[in-house]
């Protein structure tokens, strides 16, 4: 049992333009009948907000048809810089992939582990929290030696880094073709997982 969530995390918006863009997608969605302008708590499990838009009269048509009677929580819009966990809970990614050389970190050892190694996530970790802290965050490759931004590194599990973030409580799978419209219409690269509260 729980609640479980399906999020869309913007990859590249900034800090600054993040609010912006936030109300250009609640307005796009509103004027698609899929939100309703008005706001809940009821349902919104997300660690940074404790309340979401409502689901419109339309939303069925961005998710796989599981009946209209399936009552969907609110949508919560995460604005700020973030570490967005996928899964059950915030666990850390099992690798880190360098931007420069590609080579992967392994953060978790699975099967063999089932927690990061301290040692090897504690870089990582200190980068994140200085990028959520100001923006600025750089690790460094244990493979080519090259430093590079935070938020160029690449990571598995669901774990993403964003200033703008949507989560989408209780729904239905939404569709292939709204996750495309969705990130076409951000204009930025996305992460899309999902979770579990």
């Amino acid at each position: 049992m729980g609640d479980h969530f399906e999020r869309i995390v913007d990859l590249d918006v900034t800090a600054a333009d993040a609010a912006a863009s936030a109300e250009r997608m609640v307005d796009w969605m509103v004027s698609r009948g899929w939100l309703l302008r008005e706001t809940a708590g009821e349902g919104v499990y997300s660690l940074q907000v404790d309340e979401g838009y409502v689901a419109g009269p339309d939303r069925n048509r961005i998710t796989q048809d599981w009946g209209d009677e399936w009552i969907c929580a609110p949508v919560a819009v995460i604005v700020g810089r973030n570490a967005h966990y996928g899964g059950q809970g915030a666990i850390a990614p099992g690798t880190a992939k360098c931007p420069r050389c590609r080579a992967s970190t392994v953060i978790i050892d699975y099967p063999r582990q089932w927690d990061a190694d301290p040692a090897v996530w504690q870089p990582f970790s200190d980068a994140i929290d200085s990028w959520i802290e100001s923006g600025d965050g750089a690790a460094t490759c244990v493979t080519c030696a090259t430093t590079s931004p935070i938020t160029t590194w690449q990571w598995d599990d669901g774990f993403a880094l964003g200033a703008l973030a949507f989560d989408f409580w209780g729904w239905p799978p939404l569709t292939d073709d709204f996750i495309a419209e969705f990130t076409a219409r951000l204009g930025h690269r996305v992460d899309h997982h999902t979770g579990k509260f």
